[in-house]
């Protein structure tokens, strides 16, 4: 009998120790006369057991975490292999743990559970239904799809999907483009990563529909360079999808036509703008446009194009496959759907979750978070990005949605959640914003290219208690400018952090609270 033995392939896992872990258990079972299949899957999202090793038992996958190469032999000697196996690094059946069993996931359904580059195992577990039922559908009808399914942009700006796709269906051109923003620059993201590197399919699938919807026959994936692992996994996704008839002059046998390519980018934060990343991939500079015209109108090289993010992108084969109203099942308001959200900084179980939109953060600190590593109390939570707003005790209980956010001049962004302790400086994270904008920011306009560099400058004389009155009263002036005139959301978003956390920690920056 054989036994399937699974081991992530993930870059957090790969950076763990996985690929040792696995020819860790293959030298064992060797040596010991097992046949045994090493199945190299992505992560499930638990990232603080990786690397997790999962044996398939007939109950189900039974887990262990986290593994280590020096470990190996020990649950050989108790049997894991049987799924019986009592040893200090079981955790159970994988699907019952509550952090991963109370989850709803749609975008990440597939993750840890499939081989990626194994297209039947993708067929096998829903795969490219989305794309065979929007087969059966005229372009406006897979655009109203999308419409009627609440779908909005997951990278930050949470623009609805279908506006921008039908804009790009209605533009008369012989050419148009789908383009994947994979650029995952914002601290504490790793959702993109995880999904290209555990499911590539499921973004190339989105792709493929989004091409068909409007009439696109071109699409490219941007993906960060330092995302080495999953630019391997996209291509090679890519190829497969080809070679089985569903990329190529003719889709499934459609008589559509969609080709894709993956574009690596140079390691810019500010290329994770639309308009620079289409700058970037026409290869300049990678400096922001201004709109109008819009890059559904006139985007890379000139034509109708649709840029959107992995999540967004992966969200909609299930949409296609299951139907918009079940998709607007979940969520609430004008948020609809599913939320992936990241949970890092300090945190005792970081990783990635997908829950409908609505939950409150203070449910996701503790009951998934489980509070800080450190065990000290929670001061802030960064949510958004480097660029989001820090979040006191007091917010913790709103729910997570769009709307809520931004009548408290917070954001959700791309659904990372950062975690600080009570010995935090709000102050010196305060500056922090200030100093990232003036790295990234590609120095277009003057709101961001100088008022970053003369925020990082009162900053210090705050923190060094100089006319402390008056620079709080220049900052805020300068975070107005910079929030109402800055060309996009770069610098018109540093004075998020810079703001909350004056507002909700004035202690930090020496004032009475």
């Amino acid at each position: 009998m054989t036994i399937r033995i699974f081991v992530p392939r993930d870059a957090t896992a790969l950076a763990l120790g996985a690929q040792e872990v696995a020819e860790a258990i293959a030298a064992e079972a060797h040596r010991r006369q097992m046949n045994v299949q090493i199945v190299r899957n992505g992560t499930r999202g638990m990232l603080w057991l990786e690397p997790l090793v999962e044996v398939q038992t007939p109950a189900g996958r039974i887990g262990f975490g986290p593994v280590q190469a020096a470990d190996v032999a020990s649950l050989f000697d108790a049997g894991f292999h049987s799924g019986h196996a009592v040893h200090p690094l079981a955790v159970g059946l994988v699907e019952r743990i509550p952090y991963f069993r109370n989850q709803q996931r749609l975008t990440f359904a597939r993750a840890g559970i499939t081989d990626p580059l194994s297209l039947s195992d993708y067929e096998f577990h829903g795969g490219y239904e989305g794309l065979r039922e929007a087969l059966k559908l005229d372009s406006a009808a897979i655009v109203d799809a999308i419409g009627e399914s609440g779908l909005r942009g997951r990278g930050g700006a949470a623009f609805p999907a279908g506006i921008k796709w039908k804009t790009v269906l209605d533009a008369p051109a012989a050419q148009k483009y789908v383009v994947c923003n994979a650029d995952e620059g914002d601290s504490g993201s790793f959702a993109d990563r995880i999904l290209m590197e555990a499911d590539p399919f499921a973004l190339i699938e989105g792709m493929t529909i989004a091409a068909i919807a409007v009439g696109a026959s071109k699409g490219y994936i941007y993906v960060r360079s330092e995302y080495p692992h999953a630019i391997d996994a996209l291509n090679a996704a890519i190829d497969i999808a080809q070679d089985k008839g569903y990329l190529g002059d003719d889709v499934l046998g459609s008589g559509k036509s969609f080709h894709l390519q993956v574009r690596k980018g140079a390691g810019a934060y500010i290329c994770g703008e639309e308009t620079a990343l289409l700058e970037s991939l026409e290869g300049k500079r990678g400096i922001v446009r201004a709109k109008p015209p819009l890059p559904a109108l006139h985007g890379l090289f000139g034509k109708p194009t649709i840029v959107n993010n992995v999540l967004t992108l992966a969200s909609v084969p299930v949409i296609l496959a299951r139907g918009a109203a079940h998709y607007r099942e979940f969520g609430t308001g004008r948020s609809r759907g599913t939320l992936p959200i990241q949970l890092a900084g300090n945190i005792k179980r970081g990783g990635l979750i997908e829950v409908p939109f609505g939950v409150r953060l203070r449910d996701i600190l503790f009951d998934y978070g489980g509070g800080t590593a450190s065990g000290r109390p929670i001061k802030a939570v960064q949510v958004g990005g480097p660029l989001g707003a820090y979040l006191p005790e007091a917010h913790w209980d709103m729910p997570l949605d769009y709307e809520t956010f931004a009548g408290f001049g917070a954001v959700l962004g791309h659904g990372s959640i950062v975690v600080h302790d009570d010995s935090a400086d709000m102050a010196k994270l305060a500056r922090y914003a200030m100093e990232f904008c003036a790295i990234e920011s590609c120095g277009k306009c003057t709101p961001c290219r100088i008022g970053s560099t003369r925020g990082v400058e009162v900053m210090d004389r705050i923190i060094a208690g100089k006319d402390r009155p008056q620079q709080i009263h220049l900052l805020r002036d300068l975070c107005d400018t910079m929030l109402h005139g800055s060309l996009c959301a770069m610098g018109g978003m540093t004075p998020y952090p810079v703001l909350s956390a004056l507002h909700h920690f004035p202690q930090d920056f020496g004032q009475e609270k």
